[in-house]
């Protein structure tokens, strides 16, 4: 299993039940796929440094996650599909950070 740190970029016209929905999906296909979720933070409604379609902000959601690197590329699939989730980010890590994250941390 490798380590693989991810953000999520949710459109900032969904309700929280919408988002809640939306992650449930997000851990189901992970789960679907042999991995696991290790922890979520939510970092919020915040601004995109550019236009996507046409939203300047975001609901963002961090995951660390333990999966297998070539399932990822079916996860990515399933994400593209999705329209409600504006962009999102996989990045492989040999260990992953103590959380709270930098970005909460910056919140304070």
């Amino acid at each position: 299993m490798n380590k693989f740190e991810a953000v999520l970029l949710f459109s900032p016209d969904l309700s929280n039940p919408q988002i809640s929905n939306e992650e449930k999906n997000f851990e189901k296909n992970i789960k679907k796929y042999e991995g696991k979720v290790i922890s979520i933070e939510d970092w919020g409604l915040r601004d995109i440094s550019f236009k996507i379609n046409k939203y300047k902000k975001s609901f963002y959601k961090f995951y660390q996650l333990e999966i297998k690197g070539p399932n990822i590329q079916d996860i990515k699939k399933i994400l593209t599909q999705n329209e409600k989730i504006l962009r999102y980010l996989f990045v492989k890590v040999k260990e992953h950070q103590h959380l709270p994250s930098k970005m909460i941390n910056e919140e304070k």
